[in-house]
């Protein structure tokens, strides 16, 4: 199987009106820059988000809900963005806010094909609402459904034709779980290389996981809030 393409348009020339999607990174940190370009460009409406965060104003997830694409986050951070602020006080956003290692687990726990799991996260408060509440060993546990999605898309430091990964530091956080809980994974790359030039004990992320690869560019990898001095 080719899962080689030519660019970001290409990859997700798919992704239609409606669709649930998953987008790698944490913070600003490694998240698929030039793959929400392309969505930007793609027009694509309706879109349910799940991400560890919504960007900020002027990039990341923030572009998309800039052109009002995002009719619905799920992530367990959404500072930093005043756009994301106004659409939901202005009941324009649907906003379903997860304790982010529930967050984390429920992508996990797609991947790994485990439906339902019990966390004590969340009892007690808004995030227990409508959802099944068990007693183990005398604490209570509420009930976590895993999180699939229609496509993930995830940016990797190297990969190679075949569609292995390899994450640098951070950028691991959720991506490589989300990397294996989508349909169709599509990643982009900072270093498109050939089947053999990674070395296996390094693969973060299997080729198996990965349907489409693409070399990026022009990344800017931006910082939230750099701090040079204290």
């Amino acid at each position: 199987m080719n899962k080689v393409v030519a660019n970001a348009d290409e990859a997700v020339k798919d992704i239609r009106d409606g669709a649930t999607i998953m987008l790698g990174g944490f913070g600003l940190c490694g998240i698929p820059e030039n793959s929400i370009a392309a969505l930007v460009r793609s027009g694509a409406k309706e879109l349910t988000c799940i991400s560890n965060n919504a960007g900020v104003d002027d990039f990341g997830l923030g572009l998309m809900l800039k052109t009002r694409q995002i009719k619905k986050m799920m992530s367990s951070y959404v500072g930093e963005n005043a756009e994301f602020e106004r659409q939901l006080l202005n009941g324009e956003l649907e906003v379903d806010l997860i304790p982010q290692g529930t967050l984390a687990t429920r992508i996990q726990m797609a991947g790994m094909g485990i439906p339902a799991f019990f966390t004590p996260a969340g009892y007690g408060t808004e995030v227990a609402a409508g959802k099944e509440v068990r007693e183990f060993n005398g604490k209570m546990y509420l009930m976590e459904h895993a999180l699939h999605a229609s496509f993930s898309i995830v940016k990797a430091w190297k990969g190679d034709t075949m569609g292995n990964l390899v994450f640098r530091k951070t950028t691991r956080n959720f991506s490589t779980s989300m990397a294996k809980a989508g349909d169709i994974t599509i990643a982009e790359v900072e270093h498109l290389v050939q089947p053999g030039e990674i070395d296996p004990d390094d693969v973060h992320v299997a080729g198996i996981y990965v349907h489409r690869i693409f070399q990026g560019k022009d990344y800017e990898k931006r910082i939230e809030r750099r701090t040079v001095k204290l």
